[in-house]
């Protein structure tokens, strides 16, 4: 009998929330319609009405709510960050999830009893690190960056007092997240701060004759010839020519799917599983959903299941990240 991992799921939208709530989810994760959250996408999020109203729905069905409050607050204005800190703690989510070390030290001091979990924000992947926030901040969960192997999670599960929690579907960000400058160099909005990245303003296709041209700001990111889909323009899965060759220097249009690796991540001592995917709608959020509940209920009698999901991820193909290889 395998620890039974915990399934945290995207809500970007209160339909969302009960979607994740009724295929299974352990717990959902969330963010308020401003600045305060990395995914400020207009049309998405929760206004302190519609959050009061999902915590109802999933506390009624033994589900948890974690509140994403993780971006950095701007220089001398903290006063929202602090006021969604303060309304979690009055409504009474399960957790909020936090980057900013500022922000940590607040929500210690003015809310002890407000469970805090560290956001892959704060790009904490050393034990160091993680003691320190343990320790300054009495953090109990720290969601690790994309780029650890599970021989690297296992070791450092290892070596800290605290929770850890993984992607394990979803959108696969190749960078240490919370340290990546790509989206602000390209835009001049940065995703810690404005919560965005790759942000659909800045977002262009151009039909070209025969191919289709992605643009992100100036940037042209790829081409794309008319038998190929054409994937959002972000700069870390871009197209690039370089030594003479076009390729994707860093990581193809594609999405983490980690289903088959379940029975490892629980040996490695990983506490919960988080699904990316807040700006997706809510069939995609029941059928991925869905399909995790089976493969976590499998993992923890021993069994390990295999899920087909093509048609919901990026590019309709998958990869097991860096769990399996290096972008070393």
């Amino acid at each position: 009998m395998t620890r039974k991992l915990e399934l945290v799921c995207p809500a970007g939208t209160p339909a969302s929330l009960r979607a994740a709530v009724d295929a299974g989810a352990d717990a959902v994760y969330l963010g308020f319609r401003d600045e305060t959250n990395a995914r400020n996408f207009p049309g998405l999020n929760f206004s302190r009405a519609e959050l009061a109203d999902g915590l109802a729905y999933a506390h009624d069905r033994n589900t948890q709510v974690f509140l994403a409050i993780n971006t950095f607050p701007e220089a001398g204005n903290p006063d929202p960050w602090r006021k969604a800190v303060d309304d979690a703690a009055a409504m009474g989510v399960d957790a909020v999830i936090l980057a900013d070390i500022g922000m940590c030290d607040y929500a210690a001091t003015k809310h002890p009893d407000l469970r805090r979990h560290l956001s892959v924000q704060a790009s904490a992947s050393n034990p160091e690190a993680i003691r320190f926030y343990a320790d300054a901040f009495d953090v109990k969960r720290v969601v690790l960056p994309r780029v650890l192997t599970i021989k690297e999670i296992a070791e450092l599960n290892a070596q800290i007092p605290v929770e850890t929690e993984v992607f394990v579907f979803g959108g696969l960000c190749v960078m240490a997240e919370g340290r990546c400058a790509l989206s602000s160099y390209a835009t001049g909005e940065s995703p810690n701060i404005s919560g965005v990245c790759s942000p659909a303003s800045h977002v262009r296709y151009e039909d070209e004759g025969d191919r289709m041209v992605s643009r992100l700001g100036n940037f042209t990111i790829n081409t794309f010839g008319a038998d190929e889909p054409a994937g959002y323009p972000t700069l870390c899965k871009g197209r690039f020519v370089a030594a003479g060759k076009a390729s994707y220097l860093f990581e193809e249009p594609t999405s983490l799917n980690a289903a088959e690796m379940l029975p490892e991540l629980a040996e490695a001592g990983v506490t919960a599983l988080k699904i990316e995917g807040r700006q997706r709608g809510r069939a995609y959020i029941a059928e991925v959903v869905s399909a995790f509940r089976r493969a976590v209920d499998a993992a923890a009698v021993g069994e390990r299941a295999s899920i087909e999901l093509s048609t919901v991820t990026e590019g309709q193909k998958k990869t097991s990240g860096v769990y399996e290889k290096t972008w070393r």
